[in-house]
């Protein structure tokens, strides 16, 4: 009787270690998060599940089309992609991007360019025309969804603070079939 007792407070312990560090694993290190909806086609679909790091950016900056996941002042979590970085002047025009004065190439863009008759895919700005500041300030990014005319971005939400960053996406594990590193 004593073994089987001694047994099962080992299982038991078992199971409490398993749960506390599978908690502890999902809150401080990884998360799932799901895609809600299209802002970020052609590169990420809607539902689609993806891990986002936590610990991607503790210690430094997101690097510029790096994905993000932040909270929104909605409540809510997006997913977008990092545009500006604190000092850097952007500006969109002919549908190019510009940072700081170069031009910079979108390649997950091109699918979208190429559908598109009716104008450009990127509206025209700069970056003062939207915040009315001409640089992006210390500590905050100007982040846009792939899917620039149906995206709920930077350019509505202004500049997004570091400290609402919960951590890059890069990861898609579901649909099984659609299992990738999202670029």
């Amino acid at each position: 009787m004593e073994q089987k007792k001694s047994e099962w407070r080992e299982w038991l312990k078992a199971i409490v270690v398993a749960v506390l560090l599978a908690g502890g694993i999902r809150y401080f290190i990884f998360a799932p998060i799901i895609v809600d909806g299209y802002s970020m086609m052609p590169t990420l679909h809607n539902h689609e599940r993806m891990i986002v790091n936590k610990l991607a950016y503790k210690i430094g900056m997101p690097n510029r089309f790096d994905i993000i996941v932040f909270h929104a002042e909605e409540g809510r979590d997006y997913i977008k992609r990092v545009i500006g970085l604190p000092g850097d002047r952007i500006e969109y025009k002919n549908d190019t991007l510009y940072v700081n004065g170069k031009p910079y190439d979108e390649p997950y863009l091109d699918e979208y360019k190429k559908q598109v008759a009716d104008g450009p895919l990127t509206e025209p700005f700069t970056l003062e025309e939207l915040t009315g500041q001409s640089t992006v300030p210390e500590g905050h990014l100007f982040v846009m969804g792939d899917n620039r005319r149906f995206s709920k971005d930077s350019r509505h939400i202004g500049f997004i603070p570091m400290e609402k960053v919960v951590g890059k996406a890069n990861i898609v594990y579901w649909p099984l079939g659609g299992v990738r590193i999202a670029k």
